[in-house]
């Protein structure tokens, strides 16, 4: 990625592609009001889907993990 995108940059960059928020959002599958909190800072993208939001805008480096890692489990233990 050449820079981490300000809000600015990133709405100017889907107004480039033609985008809106809302297709944006279900195009990757996540929230639009998440989206929207993202774009306008009122979420920062530290985790959860606003992260989520964050890296694939472009405003954040980081990875998106899918499904939370499972707990180590002892097969030996019996639940």
């Amino acid at each position: 990625m050449p820079g981490i995108r300000t809000a600015a940059q990133a709405k100017a960059w889907l107004e480039h592609q033609g985008k809106s928020v809302q297709a944006f959002a279900r195009e990757h599958g996540v929230d639009p009001a998440t989206t929207y909190q993202v774009l306008a800072g009122r979420k920062k993208g530290r985790r959860g889907e606003a992260h989520k939001v964050a890296v694939l805008l472009g405003m954040k480096e980081g990875i998106i993990v899918d499904e939370p890692i499972a707990q180590y489990r002892d097969p030996d233990v019996i639940a």
